[in-house]
């Protein structure tokens, strides 16, 4: 099967819950960006992580967009997704690889950086987007999440992100997570959630195992999850030939007629999903004569 992320109850309907497998997701970024291991896990856990608050939206025009500028060496992650499960993403300086950390791990946090912020944009339809912003707390990215709802959506939250690289640079498996209580909450319910979330296997690990979301979900919360909706998740970009068009337009006819003359045209590449555009000298100068055009 492939990747797909369900919501669900539990807890009697105390708890609700997110849950994803990205396995493949998380590679077609790597495929994408060529991304050597230690960032691969950075940008796969900040995909899933917006895979599963796309879950979370309401509209279907919703949108939402994460950026994860720490102080480390990855630069930033952006990464966008939708209530649709589409998602797609990027890291600034997709080459860096660290040494691995005591336990063998990848180095997430080194990469990422343990100073910076976490931000949060969500077109809801409204005039004016919502955005939410928190210090990084550890640059793991699991935990910074679960500090952002904490924080800025005020909602107590664990989140586990989890991305599995064979030595090569395969994504082998990927995951996560999102539990969350709602308001009114047993605390003995609370507790419990709180020792299980503990004692928890890594989500690569049960992934890698065969895990299905569902089952995932039954090991975070104890018991079988009352399943809402199920989404299939997949890359998917909005560029095109005419939205880049559009953007060149907006640029006005004297850059437009300096790419003519400094460098015979214009070549474009998408940050999102490295596919690149090139115009003909004709093709641009026909934009700068029509002198009109607006970005997308």
């Amino acid at each position: 099967m492939g990747d797909y992320a369900i919501r669900g109850l539990a807890g009697g309907g105390q708890v609700r819950l997110f849950v994803a497998r990205t396995t493949e997701l998380v590679d077609e970024h790597r495929r994408r960006h060529g991304t050597l291991p230690t960032a691969t896990a950075a940008l796969g856990r900040a995909v899933t992580a917006a895979a599963l608050m796309g879950l979370t939206l309401k509209g279907e025009r919703d949108r939402l967009t994460i950026q994860v500028r720490g102080d480390g060496p990855l630069g930033a992650i952006v990464v966008d997704a939708d209530a649709k499960g589409h998602v797609r993403g990027y890291v600034h300086n997709p080459k860096v690889h660290l040494p691995p950390r005591a336990d063998g791990k990848l180095d997430v946090a080194g990469a990422v950086g343990t100073s910076g912020h976490l931000y949060v944009i969500k077109d809801l339809g409204l005039r004016e987007p919502y955005r939410g912003s928190v210090p990084l707390v550890s640059g793991e990215l699991g935990d910074d999440f679960a500090y952002y709802f904490a924080v800025s959506e005020q909602i107590p939250s664990s989140v586990g992100l989890g991305v599995l690289v064979e030595p090569e640079g395969r994504v082998r498996a990927a995951g996560g997570f999102l539990l969350q209580v709602l308001p009114g909450a047993e605390e003995a319910l609370v507790e419990r959630l709180e020792r299980r979330v503990a004692a928890l296997a890594s989500v690569s690990a049960s992934i890698d195992r065969g895990l299905a979301p569902e089952e995932l979900a039954a090991e975070v919360v104890g018991e079988p999850v009352e399943v809402a909706e199920a989404v299939p998740l997949s890359f998917a970009c909005h560029c095109s030939r005419d939205r880049v068009k559009a953007v060149l337009a907006s640029l006005g006819k004297d850059e437009l007629a300096r790419l003519v003359q400094e460098q015979g045209g214009a070549e474009v590449t998408c940050q999102f999903c490295n596919e690149v555009y090139r115009l003909s000298a004709e093709e641009v100068q026909a934009l700068a004569d029509a002198g009109e055009g607006t970005a997308p």
